[in-house]
C-alpha cells in the first residue's frame, strides 16, 4: 500500500458499478493484480471473485467480530476502516481507494478485528481467502503479490504511529494530502485537483487532531497559497511547498 491508507479522491469512478465487470476489463487491475499474471491466470483469479451490489454510503462491508472469510478490493468509491477502543471510542485506521485491498486484519484471526464501511457509494470485489490460498499455490506471482500487500499493511501501521507522533498538525495534514496526490497520479488522475470523500471529523480522527484544528490548518494552507479549498474539493497550488511540509 501507499504511505497512508488511504481515501476516494476521484470525481469519475474508475470502474462503473457493474456486477458483470471482470478482472481483465477493470481499469484498476494494474494496481491490485500482479503484473506478471498471464491472461489465463487472470481468468482463474476472476472465477473465484464475487461481485455483489454496490454498498451505499455508511453501509458496512463487515464489522469487528464478523467471521473472516475474504479479503476485498475496491473497484470504485472509498472505504473506511476503524476499530473501537476499550473506552468505546471510534479510531479510524485506514482509508482505501480504487485498486487497493482491505480486510487483511482477519488473516491472523478467525474474525475481523476492525470494521469497514463505505464512505460513498462503492463497489468492491470479494475474494474468498481459502480459494485465494489454493490459487496462490498454483500461481507463485499471486502469492508474492499478497505477501507484499501484507508487508505494506505493516509498514503503513508503523507510518501511522509515526505520523500521529509528529508535533505539527500542518505536517500531518500535508502528509495526508500528499498521499492522496501521489495515489491519484498512479491512477492517471490529477495529482493537483481531487475530492475528499471523508469528513473533517474522519480526517481529524485519523490524524489525531480535533475537527477545529483540521479546519484551522486548511484555512492556514489557503492563506499560505498552498491550497485552494472549496468544501471537499481540493486544488494544490504549491506542490513543492506541500511536499516540504510533508517531508517527502
Amino acid at each position: 500500500m501507499e504511505p497512508l491508507k488511504t481515501m476516494s479522491v476521484v470525481t469519475d469512478s474508475p470502474c462503473p458499478h457493474r456486477h458483470n465487470v471482470n478482472c481483465g476489463d477493470c481499469r484498476m487491475k494494474a494496481l491490485c493484480l500482479p503484473l506478471a499474471l498471464e491472461l489465463d491466470q487472470v481468468e482463474q483469479l476472476d472465477r473465484i471473485i464475487q461481485r455483489g451490489r454496490p454498498y451505499q454510503r455508511e453501509e458496512h462491508i463487515y464489522r469487528a467480530g464478523d467471521a473472516f472469510h475474504a479479503v476485498y478490493a475496491v473497484r470504485s468509491g472509498a472505504i473506511k476502516t476503524f476499530a473501537m477502543t476499550d473506552q468505546g471510542v471510534e479510531q479510524v485506521t485506514g482509508f482505501y481507494l480504487p485498486g487497493e485491498i482491505f480486510g487483511m486484519d482477519g488473516i491472523a484471526h478467525t474474525h475481523h478485528i476492525s470494521s469497514a464501511l463505505a464512505l460513498e457509494t462503492s463497489a468492491v470485489c470479494e475474494i474468498p481467502f481459502t480459494r485465494l490460498e489454493d490459487l496462490s499455490i498454483a500461481l507463485p506471482s499471486l502469492q508474492r503479490h499478497f505477501f507484499q500487500l501484507m508487508s505494506r499493511e505493516i509498514i503503513n501501521d508503523q507510518r501511522l504511529v509515526a505520523l500521529i507522533g509528529k508535533n505539527s498538525a500542518d505536517e500531518r495534514l500535508a502528509t495526508l494530502l500528499m498521499s492522496i496526490s501521489t495515489r491519484n497520479a498512479k491512477r492517471n488522475l490529477s495529482e493537483l485537483r481531487f475530492r475528499l470523500p471523508m469528513s473533517r471529523a474522519d480526517i481529524g480522527n485519523y490524524l489525531g487532531l480535533t475537527v477545529e484544528t483540521v479546519s484551522r490548518v486548511f484555512s492556514r494552507f489557503q492563506k499560505q497559497r498552498l491550497l485552494k479549498v472549496d468544501k471537499k474539493e481540493i486544488e494544490i497550488l504549491d506542490l513543492g511547498g506541500l511536499q516540504e511540509l510533508a517531508n517527502v
